[in-house]
């Protein structure tokens, strides 16, 4: 068994050679250009919105206090800065923090202002940050997801 010598040509780079053919480049750019063409139209004939939840009256609200305590851990506060979960795996709850906790340092906003979670007539779920305008639509994450902050508001 003869072993291919690492000098031989098909094993050198060269200069000359095409890391990424013309072609797919051009279907690349291609690509751009079709993208910016929908959006564009869309933009020019004044298309309505699609993907955004229905605008309903709201049901329930309730106002918490998220503190993060490390990587998993979060305190759940309510207003009054009465304790109303203190957990050391967090799980989902901790996600929406680190989310939120984002939002509101790219904001320059305190992080301990409450934050409401909201149930709407339509079924939805939100997490609502009035101070930056950010916002999480707990339903989009899954059926456990939810029901760790419903938990919260029948708390």
């Amino acid at each position: 068994m003869t072993q291919q010598s690492t000098n031989s040509p098909a094993f050198q780079s060269s200069p000359d050679r095409e890391l990424v053919p013309k072609r797919l480049l051009g279907l690349m750019l291609g690509l751009v250009m079709a993208s910016l063409a929908l959006v564009s139209f869309a933009v020019l004939t004044e298309r309505e919105p699609t993907g955004q939840p229905k605008p309903a009256p709201i049901v329930t609200e309730r106002s918490i206090i998220l503190q993060g305590g490390g990587a998993q851990a979060v305190t759940v506060l309510a207003e009054d800065g009465s304790v109303l979960l203190d957990l050391p795996h967090g799980g989902f709850i901790t996600v929406i923090q680190n989310g939120l906790e984002r939002a509101r340092k790219v904001h320059g906003v305190a992080q301990d202002l409450p934050v409401r979670i909201v149930e709407y007539a339509n079924g939805r779920l939100t997490v609502l940050d009035d101070a930056t305008g950010w916002s999480a639509e707990l339903g989009a994450f899954g059926s456990d997801n939810r029901a760790a902050f419903e938990r919260l508001m029948s708390q």
